[in-house]
């Protein structure tokens, strides 16, 4: 391509960035370049093919491209489309809840617990219901964290209790009430058919028929869990992916001095 024709085609691309219109981005702007993947349980060949292009046309896809199909098994194909994404969002109209509160680290953590508790803070936590998986809320608890971030139980100033998983929520109040507990920590992985916030939602109803509410800091996580979500079942907090301890800790002994129950 000579120099003039090589500017020129630069010049024609799309260089306006308009936030009440936003598009995905993939070589130039605007042009809503994605990609997107699924499986279809149908045989590896053309019609099958076809079937995903015009499956990606009507998610919403200009000119999709078939541009990798492999067999699963006899019965099962799975696809990768790529094409450009026609719709638009108004960034400017999205509003978020998000925890506001700043984030300390362990050592500050612990400083400020001395300074505005002069005691140990008890931290009870569980995967409550029937919920087995424990791997989100051992990553707050236990000494050694998740991915660098130490867990609760390494911090000075913090009796951390981690009660394991498939807890009811009657035996968790009922040990938080043993252990005078300060702040409740519930994690909830499974979410089918709305299981977490059956669940979620039955603990902060106990609570409340028990006149318990007000005497704890609750907070929940987990990979759907959001703030605002966790904001309209009850909770003080929501974290979910991407937390640590010290995210749950600094919101929950920063609350704690704002509702006036430091020394």
């Amino acid at each position: 391509m000579s120099s003039g024709l090589y500017n020129l085609h630069k010049s024609n691309f799309d260089k306006t960035l308009d936030l009440k219109k936003l598009k995905p981005y993939g070589d130039t702007m605007n042009d809503g370049k994605v990609q997107t993947s699924f499986t279809l349980p149908v045989e590896d060949n053309e019609r099958g093919e076809e079937a995903a292009r015009l499956l990606a046309k009507k998610m919403g896809l200009d000119e999709p491209n078939v541009a990798f199909h492999t067999a699963l098994d006899k019965n099962f194909t799975f696809y990768v489309v790529y094409g450009s994404c026609v719709h638009t969002i108004d960034y400017e109209d999205i509003h978020v809840l998000t925890v506001e509160s700043d984030v300390m680290g362990m050592e500050e953590v612990n400083e400020y617990i001395k300074e505005h508790f002069g005691r140990k803070l008890v931290f009870v936590g569980a995967s409550t219901g029937t919920d087995a998986h424990t791997v989100g809320i051992d990553a707050i608890m236990n000494r050694k964290g998740f991915a660098g971030h130490y867990g609760l139980e390494r911090y000075e100033m913090i009796e951390a209790y981690n009660l394991g998983s498939q807890v009811e929520n009657e035996d968790f109040i009922k040990k938080a009430v043993e252990l005078k507990a300060d702040v409740l920590l519930v994690s909830q992985t499974v979410t089918q058919k709305d299981i977490h916030i059956q669940n979620l939602t039955n603990l902060i109803e106990l609570l409340e028929a028990e006149g318990l509410r007000n005497k704890f800091i609750v907070l929940c996580g987990g990979p759907r869990i959001t703030h605002e979500l966790a904001k309209e079942l009850g909770y003080d907090a929501g974290f979910g992916p991407g937390k640590f301890a010290e995210d749950c800790a600094s919101f929950a002994i920063t609350e704690m001095v704002n509702r006036g129950l430091g020394k």
